[in-house]
C-alpha cells in the first residue's frame, strides 16, 4: 500500500512539475509575441517620441567588473538623444541607501557623454520594471515612450507599457549575449510571468507613487557658434 501511494504522489508531483513547466513556458511566448514587433534594434526604424525611459541595472556585474547592461543602455539613450529619436531622457531605478543609486549613476555617465543635465529626469522610485512604467505614466503623466534596456528586458517592460495603455516602443540596446544557462536569463523567465500576475491577477499598484511630476522637453540644442 505505501508503495502504491508513493507511487502516486511521484505521479501526481510529475505531472504538477509538467504543468508548471508548460505554463511558465507559455506565459513567455505569449510576453515575447506581444511585443517583439514593438521593440527595435535598428535606429532607423524606430518612431520618434519626445521621452526616453531608461531602465535601471546596477553599474557593475557581480564579479565586481562594470556591468555591460548598464553601459549598453546608456550608449543606447546617448545614441538615441543625439539623433533626435528622444529629447528628454528619464532614467529609472533603484535607490535603496546613500551607497547604491541607480538613477544618480546614470545621470553621471549620460552627462559625462554630454548629455545636457537639464535634458534628464531622475526617478528614484523605479525599484523594479512594473513599477518604472507604471510611474512613466501614473507620475511622469506619459501616454507615450520608447524604453530603453536590452531586447531580453524589453519585451516585458514593453509587454507592460502596453497593458497599461501606453503607447510605447523598446529598444534594443548593446549587451553580451545572454546564455540559457545563466542566472540572468532564468530570472527574466520567472519575471514575466510576475509580470503576468501583477497586471491580471494581483492588480499591483508601484511600491511608491508620490505627487505628479512633469517632464520638461528642454530646447533643442542649436550648432555651436
Amino acid at each position: 500500500m505505501r508503495r502504491a501511494s508513493r507511487r502516486r504522489l511521484r505521479r501526481a508531483l510529475s505531472w504538477v512539475a509538467v504543468l508548471v513547466i508548460g505554463l511558465v513556458a507559455l506565459i513567455n511566448n505569449w510576453v515575447v509575441n506581444n511585443s517583439e514587433s514593438y521593440v527595435y534594434s535598428n535606429w532607423s526604424l524606430l518612431p520618434d517620441n519626445e521621452v526616453g525611459l531608461v531602465l535601471g541595472t546596477s553599474p557593475f556585474a557581480r564579479n565586481g567588473k562594470p556591468n555591460p547592461q548598464f553601459y549598453g543602455r546608456i550608449e543606447a539613450a546617448v545614441q538615441l538623444y543625439q539623433l533626435g529619436k528622444i529629447k528628454q531622457i528619464i532614467v529609472s531605478g533603484a535607490n535603496p541607501d546613500s551607497t547604491y543609486n541607480e538613477p544618480r549613476q546614470m545621470w553621471r555617465e549620460l552627462t559625462k557623454a554630454g548629455i545636457p543635465s537639464q535634458a534628464i529626469t531622475m526617478d528614484f522610485a523605479g525599484v523594479r520594471t512594473f513599477d518604472s512604467i507604471s510611474r512613466a505614466k501614473d507620475v511622469f503623466n506619459l501616454d507615450r515612450v520608447t524604453v530603453i534596456t536590452q531586447e531580453y528586458h524589453a519585451y516585458r517592460a514593453v509587454f507592460i507599457a502596453k497593458k497599461l495603455k501606453i503607447r510605447v516602443a523598446g529598444y534594443a540596446a548593446p549587451s553580451d549575449s545572454i546564455s540559457v544557462l545563466s542566472r540572468t536569463y532564468w530570472r527574466e523567465v520567472f519575471a514575466r510571468v510576475k509580470a503576468v500576475l501583477d497586471i491580471y491577477v494581483l492588480s499591483t499598484e508601484p511600491k511608491f507613487l508620490g505627487t505628479p511630476e512633469q517632464v520638461i522637453i528642454a530646447p533643442e540644442q542649436g550648432p555651436p557658434p
